[in-house]
């Protein structure tokens, strides 16, 4: 069994500070996926520097900005950082590790909260991002991509979606794109196994005691092929912890 699990950070200082080794240690995944890690090697701290994994990163260029990691209780056969286009590279967004028998890759998806711009970058993200999913489809390499899409793909995804429509995140042509990428072959490995089931959410503004009255979006996920999604046997979402606005999604996968 192989436990892997997606994590938001928002920022690894911070997130250390508040107890991010106690739930390494408590949950023990073989595999973290980190988002948001917001620090350069040089910043870790040294407490996650002397966690008992393999570490690899996928830093950006602008300081104290986005980031993503991987760490591993398994060492891969190789690392890959980016997917080949500039802007989206140089933001430190997608982190690649291959194994022998399956890749896995950790994706920190832009938001398009801050304006018409980032709005348009965002969608030019997930383009790019729809060409690399396809190339992982025929490769036929097994492959789990765990990440912060910034999307809530269904209704049963967010609190409240009738006032939601208009608001990034949550957008139609956002929602039509994370479908369109399922039909291209991969499965949204949390809800196959949770399926129909509401309130289940991994994100909440620190406004106004939302993760409190459990007023959330799922936006953190893991897609895998439909091979690695079938041998999914538990997946959880682990909202005890409130080390980030975000909480970790952790898949037992029988590989």
């Amino acid at each position: 069994m192989v436990r892997i699990s997606s994590y938001n950070i928002n920022g690894v200082r911070a997130a250390v500070r508040k107890g991010l080794v106690d739930w390494v240690d408590n949950s023990s995944p073989d595999i973290i996926c980190i988002q948001e890690l917001r620090a350069i090697e040089s910043q870790l701290p040294k407490e996650f520097k002397e966690l008992e994994y393999h570490k690899y990163y996928h830093t950006a260029e602008k300081k104290g900005y986005s980031g993503v990691a991987i760490l591993s209780k398994k060492e891969p056969l190789s690392v890959k950082e980016g997917i080949g286009v500039d802007w989206i590279d140089s933001e430190g967004r997608v982190l690649t590790l291959e194994y022998n028998h399956y890749n896995v890759l950790s994706a920190y998806f832009p938001s398009g909260t801050t304006g018409d711009a980032r709005q348009d970058m965002k969608m030019k993200f997930l383009s790019d991002f729809e060409k690399l999913g396809s190339g992982i489809i025929k490769n036929n390499k097994p492959t789990i991509i765990c990440g912060d899409f910034n999307i809530c793909h269904k209704e049963i995804d967010i609190h409240n979606p009738a006032q939601q429509h208009k608001t990034s995140g949550f957008l139609p042509e956002e929602r039509e794109w994370v479908s369109s990428f399922l039909d291209i072959g991969f499965e949204d490995v949390f809800r196959n196994l949770n399926e129909n089931v509401a309130d289940l959410y991994s994100w909440w503004s620190y406004r106004a005691a939302s993760k409190e009255r459990n007023k959330g979006w799922r936006i953190d996920y893991q897609m895998a092929t439909k091979d690695l999604a079938a041998s999914a046997k538990a997946a959880i979402i682990e909202k005890e912890w409130d080390i980030s606005d975000h909480a970790p999604v952790t898949i037992d996968y029988d590989i």
